[in-house]
Formats: C-alpha cells, structure tokens, sequence
C-alpha cells in the first residue's frame, strides 16, 4: 500500500512521461509539485527502494511496471472522478480538479471500474485529458495548441494544458470550452498575441501565453 504523498509522486512521474519529456529529473518533477528539490530526491529513493520506480542521475527517473500500474489507477480515478462530479453534480470545470485530488485516492478495487461503467465509459476528462483503461490504454493524446495554429487556420479546442480555476474561469468568461471551434485571424509579431473569430462571434485578442496552453485539432 502506498501513502498519498507516495501516489502523488507516482501520477507526476506518469503525467511528465505521457508530456513526452524525455528526460524526467528531480527538478522537473519538484517543478510539478512545487517542492524542495531535496524532499524529492529524498521521496525518489524511498520509491526505489519499493520497486516503484528507477532511477539514475544521467537517465533520470522511470517508472517500474508495478508503479506504472498504480499510477493508472491513480490517474484513471481521478478523471473520473472529475467527469463525475462535472456531469453528476453540476460543478464547474474549474472546480473539479480540487476535489478529484482528493477522491483519487479513496482506495477500493472496483470502485474505478464501477465508476467507468456508471458514466458510460467516457474517453476524456472534462479538461480533455484521456482517462486511461484498466489495462492502461488511453484514446489519443492531442499536443497541438492553438499558438501553433497559422493564420487563416480553423481548429477546435480538444483540451487545456493549464487547470488553474483562473485560466479555467478567463475560459468560461469567454464562452470557450472543449468543442468551441476557433479560427486563428492574425498573429501580432510586437507581443506574440492572437487574434481569433469563435464560432460566428466577433474577433478577440488572446496572449501568447494563453494561446499556449489551449490544446486544439486542425
């Protein structure tokens, strides 16, 4: 059995790994957590030594099957939970994440699957993240974010790479969630912002910053 803290060190690591990082450090991971380096490395050895995981200053760390196994079942009940308290509860997407931080890690071995079966199998999150089966698949990943869209271009939003409630809540200020198509007007060279058309609706300016963190399909 492992600890919470031990659980949440172990979605990182899955997380980082499904980023494409090719290298996941103590500093990247510490990033992710916010937390002291030394705690972390400290945390990576304990996990080591449960067969968790492995790691080596030059590869950096990876997970073993058995910890990627907890990992999935970490990550699959929390974006579960997610679309659960979404869809059956009626709390906002920028609520969510808060809450399913803390359901995840309710230990039971058929409450995933039970929940999976109860919401009808969803792929996604509502953040658009895909929820991993028990058998660890997942439906595609989309890396694509809207900065990289060309002008004249047409896209859809698929997914959020930020889950603050303060991105979350500029999104929903906005009318955008997953689905909105979007079309890329005019990219500003003075300050990388963006100019886009949702749907039908007028033109609006966006940052780079939040053009960078919206996940889109051309």
């Amino acid at each position: 059995m492992q600890t919470l803290s031990e659980e949440n060190y172990l979605k990182i690591i899955y997380n980082l790994d499904k980023q494409g990082l090719k290298k996941i450090t103590p500093t990247a991971i510490s990033e992710a957590l916010n937390n002291n380096p030394a705690s972390v490395v400290d945390m990576l050895r304990k996990l080591v030594d449960k067969k968790l995981l492995q790691y080596e200053k030059s590869k950096g760390v990876k997970l073993t099957e058995k910890g990627r196994n907890v990992a999935i079942i970490v990550v699959r009940k929390h974006r579960l939970w997610e679309v659960f308290l979404l869809e059956k509860l009626g709390y906002g997407w920028e609520e969510v994440h808060e809450m399913a931080e803390q359901l995840e890690h309710v230990q039971h071995a058929e409450l995933a699957d039970r929940l999976d079966k109860f919401l009808g199998f969803p792929e996604y999150d509502p953040h658009g993240d895909p929820i991993p089966k028990a058998n660890g698949e997942t439906a595609v990943t989309y890396k694509t974010v809207l900065a990289e869209i060309p002008e004249g271009g047409s896209c859809r939003v698929v997914a959020v790479k930020d889950t603050s409630p303060s991105f979350l809540q500029y999104l929903k200020k906005l009318d955008i969630g997953i689905g909105t198509k979007i079309t890329m007007i005019e990219k500003i060279p003075f300050d990388s912002s963006v100019v886009i058309k949702l749907g039908k609706s007028s033109t609006t300016t966006v940052s780079r910053v939040f053009a960078e963190n919206l996940v889109v399909h051309e």
